[in-house]
């Protein structure tokens, strides 16, 4: 039982991590896209790319600490990621462009903030098994940790 607990308390790490890169790509993208006035799909595409590059950032960070060279510890920030991000993507984007008037809504809206952070929790919670299968299969957050402890 001990073994199953570490394994989801390690998921749930991994996706607090992830989480925190994409939520500061898909924060810092809706508002930079909203306030300039961009349209819907333009602005999505600018918070995924950035929710990526700021989820991947925060792994190379740690990798890189741990005195991986860049071009190791790229490869492991993307093997180790990009499922994560993608599937939180997903769901967050997903959840956003199906709750009515969502994707309309300014950054005065009470609703352009409660529907980002409602869709970000959302994803977390889709997230977490998704990176317990990973890390159960060596894969995912568990490369990370093994680069960790050299």
């Amino acid at each position: 039982m001990q073994h199953r607990t570490n394994a989801w308390t390690t998921a749930i790490q991994a996706t607090l991590h992830c989480l925190t890169g994409c939520a500061i790509g898909e924060v810092l993208g809706m508002v930079v896209g909203t306030a300039l006035g961009w349209g819907n799909a333009p602005t999505t595409v600018l918070a995924i790319a950035l929710a990526f590059f700021f989820g991947y950032s925060l792994t190379l960070r740690g990798v890189l600490k741990a005195g991986l060279g860049f071009r190791a510890a790229l490869r492991v920030a993307l093997a180790a990621d990009t499922l994560s991000i993608a599937v939180m993507e997903l769901i967050d984007n997903g959840v956003i462009a199906l709750w009515p008037d969502a994707m309309d809504a300014e950054l005065a809206d009470l609703l352009f903030w409660a529907s980002l952070a409602i869709s970000l929790v959302i994803a977390f919670v889709v997230t977490v098994p998704v990176n317990k299968w990973m890390i159960g299969r060596g894969k995912g957050h568990a490369v990370v940790h093994q680069h960790h402890a050299h």
